[in-house]
């Protein structure tokens, strides 16, 4: 049976059984299931307004939705702020200034303290963080969410979904640990897919200590959101893609790159893979 045909076997709104145990059943991986060829629908030009807002946001991430309309306006845009306001909510960004009484986490979801402020990081799996970023297509949008390791920049694992939910962020999270191990510390923001009870469960099952981001902090997950950056200029900017399976394929080639090929300004010349396996390891496993 085809992935495609075991994703029709799913039943959505099952009064009983859910979507994760409704995969298990059939042998469906369940980052599969949110999966589809193409992204989310927007009109054309809400399209083109979003892709500008996010190479805007990427080079400026303390822009709010004022000066953000303002940028647009500028580029010839007739646009207003509510607008702007909706198409950054559905992109998932905002404004890395602080700001008093800014949005709350859900009352059920526990948000965890700011860990890593004085923390001495010196090897590898010691720290790994997680972000979610908006990739645009041609014609739609999805949203690729990475695990990387602090000490080497190496990037664990990676996915891409049409919806901004957990579940592709507990797949990654889970497929990183599969494949390598489990890590001290594990840093995120304060977003509902985070603060979730079933994404922290996997976390507290390992005993692996929380760490989030103080809010509209960025720059408390500064490595991920450099990754980001890389990402979007080195492979996103300079592509179109038609669909979302365009779109992993040239991924997997980028992130293989990235860590075992492209050299790290931080580290002297070397790459990520080099710094978390060590050059004496790294022969073994590549």
């Amino acid at each position: 049976m085809s992935i495609e045909e075991k994703k029709q076997r799913i039943q959505s709104k099952h009064s009983k059984i859910s979507i994760q145990r409704q995969c298990e059943l059939i042998g469906l991986p369940r980052s599969s299931y949110y999966r589809e060829s193409r992204g989310e629908q927007e009109t054309p030009e809400n399209l083109e307004l979003m892709k500008l807002i996010d190479i805007e946001y990427t080079d400026h991430p303390f822009y709010g939705t004022r000066q953000m309309r303002n940028i647009m306006r500028r580029k010839g845009y007739k646009i207003n702020r509510k607008r702007v306001q909706r198409l950054m909510r559905k992109m998932g960004i905002q404004s890395i200034a602080p700001k008093p009484n800014t949005s709350k986490a859900h009352p059920q979801n526990k948000v965890y303290p700011y860990l890593l402020r004085t923390f001495d990081v010196t090897r590898s799996n010691q720290v790994w963080s997680t972000d979610i970023t908006y990739i645009p297509l041609s014609g739609g949008f999805v949203y690729l969410t990475a695990v990387m390791d602090w000490h080497s920049r190496y990037v664990l694992s990676w996915e891409l979904s049409i919806t901004m939910d957990k579940e592709f962020c507990i797949s990654s999270l889970e497929m990183a640990l599969r494949c390598h191990g489990t890590p001290y510390i594990f840093n995120t923001d304060q977003g509902s897919q985070y603060t979730s009870h079933e994404f922290t469960k996997v976390l507290k099952y390992k005993d692996i200590k929380i760490s989030m981001d103080g809010k509209g902090r960025c720059m408390d997950n500064i490595f991920i959101e450099r990754l980001w950056r890389s990402v979007k200029y080195e492979e996103i900017y300079v592509n179109e893609f038609q669909s979302v399976e365009q779109l992993r394929k040239s991924l997997k080639k980028y992130f293989n790159f990235y860590n075992h090929e492209r050299p790290h300004q931080s580290f002297n010349g070397q790459t990520p893979a080099e710094i978390y396996y060590g050059k004496n390891q790294l022969r073994l496993v590549g």
